[in-house]
């Protein structure tokens, strides 16, 4: 609790990537700056130093007050460290934010020029921009009994490029359908809080997550949803430990990309 956060908070590289190409950038936890030749994507921001009595563990990787205004923001569902409303109120999107049906109310009054909310499949285009709305094994209550939200993840697509953001899941059959559904590039995928404290199964664990990304034919997998916040229950550094494990047992660990929080991966 007392223990400082570690790394360091970085300034983005705010000229866009080549035509082709994407540079995703993680912030932390389920935080990520997507930035293509035409477009730019917040999903899930979350600069929080605490989540009631759980500490920030890495400091994010981007001062908030460096990042440029955006397309769009994303937020997959309404857990606070998803959704987080002074994170929100700080950053600009010329095209307003996404949320599942139901937060729409959350979101509404934090400055944003349009709130789109959008149900399972739903897809939105914003010029050469697509979001599609992809389904997820989780819950997306905010507060007790709140069931009303509904959650999931997101694809991005534009310039030849698709980027999938699963939120939180556990492990479902659904992955192998959004993959049929849709080719992807990257796939970032939670991997962190596996061991949760509630015993629910609502996350991911790293093999599973390893199945999830099998099952979606994507390209490339960057983790995340570990080292951050420490919901779980295992160690800081296990799950991607066992994430590189399991790629190394199946033989697909130069599909396995790392993020340095604040560092974008072009690919």
């Amino acid at each position: 609790m007392f223990k400082k956060a570690a790394g360091e908070m970085l300034e983005p590289v705010v000229a866009p990537p080549e035509d082709g190409r994407v540079r995703i950038t993680w912030i932390g936890h389920a935080s990520f700056f997507l930035q293509f030749a035409g477009h730019s994507v917040m999903v899930d921001p979350n600069w929080a130093g605490w989540h009631g009595p759980v500490k920030r563990q890495i400091k994010p990787g981007l001062r908030i007050g460096d990042v440029p205004e955006v397309d769009l923001v994303l937020v997959t569902h309404a857990h606070f460290d998803h959704l987080h409303k002074p994170s929100l109120k700080t950053l600009q999107a010329r095209n307003g934010i996404v949320v599942p049906r139901g937060s729409g109310s959350l979101v509404k009054r934090l400055g944003f020029p349009a709130v789109h909310e959008v149900k399972v499949w739903d897809e939105l285009c914003f010029d050469t921009l697509e979001i599609i709305h992809t389904p997820s094994h989780h819950w997306g209550a905010r507060f007790l009994h709140d069931t009303h939200r509904d959650y999931g993840g997101y694809i991005v697509r534009t310039g030849g490029k698709s980027v999938f953001h699963c939120g939180d899941s556990a492990y479902f059959e659904g992955f192998a359908e959004i993959g049929r559904r849709h080719p992807i590039d990257v796939a970032l995928m939670p991997i962190g809080a596996y061991d949760a404290p509630s015993g629910r199964d609502v996350h991911l664990n790293p093999e599973e997550a390893v199945r999830a990304f099998a099952d979606l034919g994507a390209k490339v997998i960057i983790p995340m949803h570990y080292g951050t916040f420490p919901l779980g229950n295992e160690p800081l550094n296990e799950p991607v430990e066992r994430l590189l494990a399991e790629a190394d047992r199946l033989g697909i660990s130069d599909k396995v990309l790392i993020p340095e929080a604040g560092v974008g991966i072009e690919w």
